[in-house]
């Protein structure tokens, strides 16, 4: 079980197609396994430094504000996604995904809680959130 297998859970999920990830920091592993399964993964993150990192790694990347989005870089999108998000940044994650209307899916880090509302799924051991962008 790697966090890789979050990359095959979205295959699953989300049609092929533009995905974001939001708040990439400096975890590229699920955003490169996606572009490998021929997604046009759009990496966003606050950072320069890690925005720097994802084009260097070959990634589309915006530097982005998620408590004040703007919601015109996510155009196109089919889903937006995150790995181990800092608990603050749950919410704005959430508002993004119904503004858009698309589908959230968040990999949390073991023990943070996660909104009621979110539905849980287990794939290949890892706890999975999420919610449908309406």
């Amino acid at each position: 079980m790697g966090i890789e297998d979050f990359a095959d859970f979205l295959a699953r999920e989300v049609p092929k197609g533009r995905i974001a990830e939001l708040g990439i920091g400096f975890q590229f592993k699920v955003a490169l396994r996606l572009k490998e399964l021929g997604y046009d993964v759009l990496a966003v993150d606050w950072n320069p430094a890690s925005v720097e990192r994802a084009v260097e790694l070959g990634l589309n990347a915006v530097r982005d504000d998620l408590f004040s989005p703007k919601v015109e870089l996510y155009e196109g999108v089919a889903a937006l996604y995150s790995v181990r998000p800092t608990p603050e940044i749950v919410r704005p994650i959430l508002g993004l995904g119904r503004k858009l209307h698309v589908p959230v899916y968040i990999l949390p880090l073991t023990g943070d809680t996660m909104p009621r509302t979110m539905r849980l799924t287990n794939f290949r051991g890892l706890a999975i959130y999420s919610a449908k962008g309406i």
